[in-house]
C-alpha cells in the first residue's frame, strides 16, 4: 500500500458487463483499480441488490490497496436509462429494467404522441416509457422514486434517496433547456411524487453513511457526489475539453463532441448531455467492432492490423453492420449491411472493414457539425480499437485531424474526477 497523506478520490462505474472502482489523488493520478463482474450482464432485468453485492465486494477489494481514512469523496456512474421503483426508505419494489429492455413498446407510442420530437425521451428503451410499464405494475405498492442505477446506488451510500444528475434525467424526460420537468409529463400520467430532485452531475449529495464507513474503514466525512450516466463519465475520463471529441471504438462507434451549445436531433440519434458550462453532442451508430469479431478472433484482428496499408486504399465501399438497420449517422431500419464483395485476401477485408468505419465516423462528425456542433479539434479515441495504430492513422488522414489513445479510457477514473470535482466546487 502507497503512503499518501493528500485526499482520495473514489469513482464506482457501473457498466454493461460489470463494476469497475478507481481511486485517484489530488493530482488525478491513479492509485488502485478494481474491477468486479456482473452475473448475466445481457439480462433484460436485474435485482439491484446485485449491483449492491457487486459493489461491497469491489469496496472491499480496493481499500486493501489505498489508506481508506484519506478517502475525501465517491462519485457512481451507471448504464443510461436503468430505471427502478423503490420505496421511501430505497428499497426496490421489484426488479430494474435495463438500459437495453426494449419492452415498452406501447408506452413509447404513448410518448411520442406528447413528447415533443427533440425530446430525448423517446423509444421503448428510454427510462420514461420504462417508468409508464413500473407505474402500472406496482399500483397500490409504496412506490415513491424512481430511480436510475447510478441514483439507486449514491442514495444507498448516503442513505438520500429520491435525487438524480441531469445526464441520467435526460431519458426520463427532464428538459436540460430550462432545467426542469416539463408540464406534458402530466398528459402521460406521469405521477411527478416519484420523479427525483435533479442535480448537476458533480455535486455535493450527502455524507457516506456510518455503518458503511465502518464497513470499509473509509472517514466519516465521506462525501457522496451526483454522478452521470456511463458514458459521460467515459468522456470525462479522456480529459477533452471545449471542441475536442471523443470516439468510442467498442462494439458499437459512439461519437461525443463538447460544445457550446446543445443539439438536439432525434432524426438523426443525435442529443445533447449538459457537462458544465457546455454540452456533450452525440451520436451512435450500429456499427463497430462487432463487425469484425463476426468474422475474425481477436488474435486474428491483432495479427492483421500489422498487414493494414492506410497509405493504400482498398476501395472497398463497405457499410459494416452486424444485422440490418442503422441509426446514425444514417437512420435507416431497413439499411442491409454492405460487406460484399469480399476478397480472398483477408488482410485486404480486414482494412476494407476498417475503411468503412473509418467512412461511417467522418460522416458522423460532418452530419454533428451541420448540425450546429463545432467540428472537432481533437480526438480522442477510447475502446478496445483505439489501440490499433493503423486503424488511428487512418483516421486522422481521413478527418484531417489530429486523433490520439486517451491515456485514462475506464468510466470509473471519470467518476473518480467528478468526485474531486465535487469537492473542490463546495469548497
Amino acid at each position: 500500500m502507497r503512503l499518501i497523506s493528500d485526499p482520495l478520490y473514489i469513482g464506482i462505474d457501473f457498466g454493461t458487463s460489470g463494476c469497475r472502482s478507481c481511486a485517484i489523488d489530488a493530482d488525478a493520478g491513479v492509485q488502485a483499480e478494481v474491477a468486479v463482474p456482473l452475473p448475466d450482464p445481457a439480462g433484460q432485468q436485474q435485482d439491484p441488490e446485485i449491483w449492491w453485492d457487486a459493489l461491497g465486494t469491489n469496496l472491499e477489494r480496493l481499500v486493501t490497496q489505498i489508506p481508506p481514512g484519506y478517502v475525501a469523496a465517491i462519485a457512481v456512474d451507471g448504464t443510461s436509462a436503468t430505471l427502478l421503483l423503490c420505496d421511501a426508505g430505497g428499497l426496490p419494489l421489484g426488479p430494474a429494467l435495463m438500459y437495453h429492455n426494449a419492452s415498452a413498446t406501447a408506452e413509447a407510442r404513448q410518448v411520442a404522441g406528447v413528447a415533443p420530437a427533440d425530446c430525448a425521451a423517446h423509444g421503448p428503451t428510454a427510462s420514461l416509457a420504462k417508468l409508464l410499464t413500473l407505474q402500472a405494475s406496482t399500483a397500490g405498492h409504496d412506490a415513491r422514486y424512481a430511480l436510475h442505477q447510478a441514483d439507486w446506488v449514491t442514495g444507498r451510500l448516503c442513505g438520500r434517496y429520491g435525487v438524480t444528475d441531469e445526464n441520467n434525467a435526460l431519458k426520463l424526460g427532464y428538459d436540460p433547456i430550462t432545467r426542469s420537468w416539463p408540464d406534458w409529463l402530466d398528459r402521460l400520467g406521469v405521477a411527478r411524487e416519484l420523479l427525483p430532485a435533479v442535480v448537476p452531475p458533480g455535486q455535493i449529495v450527502g455524507v457516506l453513511a456510518p455503518a458503511l464507513a465502518a464497513r470499509w474503514g473509509l472517514g466519516a466525512a465521506t462525501r457522496i457526489i451526483s454522478g452521470t450516466t456511463d458514458s459521460t463519465a467515459g468522456f470525462i475520463a479522456t480529459g477533452a475539453g471545449p471542441g475536442e471529441a471523443m470516439t468510442a471504438l467498442g462494439s458499437t462507434l459512439v461519437l461525443k463532441v463538447c460544445a457550446d451549445r446543445p443539439v438536439f436531433a432525434p432524426d438523426h440519434g443525435v442529443y445533447s448531455h449538459r457537462l458544465g458550462e457546455h454540452w456533450l453532442v452525440g451520436g451512435a451508430s450500429n456499427s463497430g467492432g462487432a463487425v469484425l469479431r463476426r468474422y475474425f478472433s481477436d488474435r486474428q484482428i491483432q495479427q492483421l492490423s500489422l498487414a493494414v496499408r492506410p497509405d493504400i486504399p482498398t476501395g472497398l465501399d463497405y457499410y459494416p453492420l452486424p444485422a440490418t438497420g442503422e441509426r446514425f449517422p444514417e437512420n435507416n431500419p431497413g439499411l442491409e449491411p454492405r460487406l460484399e464483395p469480399r476478397p480472398a485476401d483477408d488482410a485486404v477485408f480486414f482494412q476494407g472493414i476498417l475503411e468503412g468505419l473509418t467512412t461511417i465516423e467522418r460522416r458522423g462528425y460532418h452530419l454533428l457539425e451541420s448540425l450546429g456542433a463545432p467540428w472537432p479539434e481533437r480526438i480522442y479515441s477510447v475502446g478496445g480499437g483505439a489501440v490499433n495504430v493503423a486503424w488511428c492513422s487512418m483516421r486522422a488522414t481521413a478527418l484531417g485531424i489530429p486523433v490520439s489513445v486517451a491515456q485514462y479510457q475506464q468510466a470509473a477514473y471519470g467518476a473518480a474526477l467528478l468526485a474531486r470535482q465535487g469537492l473542490a466546487d463546495s469548497e
